[in-house]
């Protein structure tokens, strides 16, 4: 499983993005996708995922009502479309997909850098 993200950038704060994780390879064995972040002098944290059948989504406390996760399945894709940004949310966002069971499997994507200035 290979993820490319893009869609970072410099947003001025209150301001909105969308970011993109373009999935491919064996896509069907993935279970859950997601995304995560880490600011400067943070550890990394998960943003949001969503399930394989984008039936069941999760977030950060930190970020509900703000961002919101979806897929477009024909273009294999996901996006993490960022609202009312905030200085805080300024981090390299990195996108994440998970097999699960007894081969567990961890994919990451390059990150992107999003910055929100004050």
């Amino acid at each position: 499983v290979q993820l490319q993200a893009s869609g970072g950038g410099l947003v001025q704060a209150g301001g909105s993005l969308r970011l993109s994780c373009a999935v491919s390879g064996s896509t069907f064995s993935i279970n859950a996708i997601g995304w995560y972040r880490q600011g400067p002098g943070k550890q990394r944290e998960l943003v949001a995922t969503m399930s394989s059948s984008g039936g069941s989504k999760k977030y950060a406390d930190s970020v509900v009502g703000r961002f919101t996760i979806s897929r477009d399945n024909a273009k294999s894709t996901v996006y993490l479309q960022m609202s009312s940004l905030k200085p805080e949310d300024t981090a390299v966002y990195y996108c994440n997909a998970e097999k699960f069971g007894h081969d567990y499997r961890n994919y990451w994507g390059q990150g992107t850098q999003v910055t929100v200035s004050s």
